[in-house]
């Protein structure tokens, strides 16, 4: 990525509205605001990530971190700040504090400064069609906003997140690179900004067997690692090319893979005549930040569509249908988790709470809530038969819920505490589960004598975004690493051994 210099830019004719945006830009990055007072709870923002003001932190965080002040109707003001203890702040409820707020930032920038901390990846963001989520679209003297994913990155349609201006609630609003204007501006005067500071997803998926990792390149494409007379070959593309915060998951068999479009729409790759086909659409678009989770067989596909809705694809005699509601809405940050079968499916409702839906007489019901509430960002496991599931609870603990006499029971900690963008992975049976720790190790906990032990290291520090996948019997732990290389852990001998490269380089 290289820095685009800024162009010069005229003094502007500004509406009455426009001038507060000017205003803006005047107050210093990190000014202590007379009469500051906080306008949430403690807990909100704060447990969204980073771990610590100015840290790495990825994509879907930030949007989680926007939507919070959607979420909390956060009215637009220059005199008071949303108190943040947890990651800096406090955040100015303007254009600018919105934007350092999303980021993480250490202290408040403006519309002038904001350029300090991130690239310029386009000097005119008219007909760019390389935004991501998370870039700041900045009108360099008076306005920016927060891009949020693409409508259409075809057609140039995209959803951005914004304070506006003083009486207008922050919210999602539609734009288009090919309009004339963006929030009564010229589009031409807004540029795009990339936080120096983000942690890319890296998905990282393994099959069943541990013999096939799916994952998503540098360039975007879908690619994979396979065994090989006992070695791993690849890395090797399989077929399409993944939306910037798009998860990639891997069915039991590795001859399916599913993921996010650039366009946000729900795709596949699929194995024929023992080559890699596609990539194809099997129906309905993804929230930005959106999980996939698919069923051992490769035949339900949930996810989570724009609306926030919980809902799923499924093959009916050899063709996709859907996408079809399953029941209840999910958080901003929502992970989910299928069982094996894919008759259960969990995931954390508006309000924080680990929730279900399952199959009764052939029919989703739900959602019921299980037990506990999830910290912003939890991840959520389940093993084979979905009778465990493990989240990770508002103190930062790796926990779960069981069932047990048909009914569910918990929260109870497992062991240990996981870093705020940890994935978790239980092997089949939900007798091991593997997570980040807080200072980035790869780490488990196991039974042991009917009781859950650790926490233990089993080899090697993830990336700050990097998933965590498991084989059915837990003895393979795919990550990326910190020099963004795939890698593994595998248990020789009765111990574990690694990390070691499998092949190619994540996103």
């Amino acid at each position: 990525m290289f820095l685009i210099p800024r162009k010069t830019r005229g003094v502007a004719m500004l509406a009455a509205g426009s001038l507060l945006g000017a205003v803006v830009a005047l107050v210093p990055a990190g000014a202590a605001l007379a009469g500051t007072v906080g306008i949430s709870s403690p807990t909100s923002t704060g447990t969204l990530g980073p771990a610590a003001p100015g840290d790495a932190i990825t994509q879907q965080q930030v949007l989680s971190r926007a939507q919070d002040w959607i979420n909390d109707a956060v009215p637009y003001s220059e005199g008071e700040a949303w108190e943040d203890s947890a990651v800096g702040g406090p955040y100015r409820t303007d254009c600018s504090g919105f934007i350092s707020m999303a980021w993480g930032l250490s202290a408040n920038q403006n519309t002038e400064t904001l350029p300090s901390v991130s690239t310029v990846t386009d000097g005119n963001i008219s007909g760019d069609t390389n935004l991501q989520p998370g870039d700041a679209l900045d009108y360099y003297t008076t306005h920016v906003v927060l891009f949020n994913s693409w409508v259409s990155q075809s057609a140039g349609t995209f959803y951005y997140d914004a304070e506006h201006e003083p009486g207008v609630l922050p919210n999602v609003t539609e734009g288009s690179i090919y309009a004339s204007t963006l929030e009564g501006y010229s589009i031409s005067d807004f540029e795009a900004l990339r936080y120096n500071n983000i942690a890319s997803t890296a998905p990282v998926s393994l099959d069943a067997a541990g013999d096939h990792v799916a994952f998503v390149e540098g360039n975007g494409n879908v690619a994979n690692d396979w065994v090989s007379s006992g070695a791993w070959d690849g890395p090797s593309a399989i077929g399409g090319q993944a939306r910037s915060d798009s998860p990639v998951v891997f069915d039991a068999n590795a001859d399916h893979a599913f993921f996010i479009d650039a366009d946000g729409y729900v795709s596949n790759d699929w194995v024929s005549g023992g080559a890699w086909s596609g990539p194809s659409r099997i129906g309905g678009q993804a929230r930005a930040g959106s999980p996939i989770v698919t069923n051992a067989a490769g035949t339900l596909v949930a996810f989570i569509d724009t609306s926030g809705n919980v809902v799923n694809d499924w093959v009916s005699s050899g063709a996709w249908e859907g996408p079809s509601a399953l029941g209840g809405t999910a958080r901003s940050d929502s992970s989910l988790a299928f069982d094996s079968a894919g008759d259960r499916i969990y995931f954390v409702d508006s309000s924080g709470y680990v929730t279900n839906d399952w199959v009764s007489g052939g029919a989703w019901s739900g959602p019921s809530r299980i037990g506990g509430q999830a910290e912003a960002g939890s991840s959520i496991a389940t093993d084979a038969a979905g009778n465990l599931v493990a989240f990770v609870n508002s103190s930062g603990n790796v926990v779960n819920d069981w069932v047990s006499s048909g009914a569910w029971e918990g929260p109870s900690a497992l062991g240990g505490t996981a870093r705020s963008d940890s994935s978790l992975a239980f092997d089949s049976a939900g007798d091991r589960i593997y997570f980040v720790d807080s200072s980035g190790y790869v780490t488990n906990d196991w039974v042991s004598s009917g009781a859950w032990s650790g926490p233990s290291r089993i080899g090697g520090q993830a990336r700050a975004g990097s998933s965590i996948s498991t084989d059915a019997a837990g003895s393979l732990v795919a990550f990326v690493d910190t020099n963004g290389n795939l890698a593994n852990d595998w248990v020789s001998g009765g111990t574990w051994d690694g990390p070691s490269a499998l092949g190619g380089a994540s996103r």
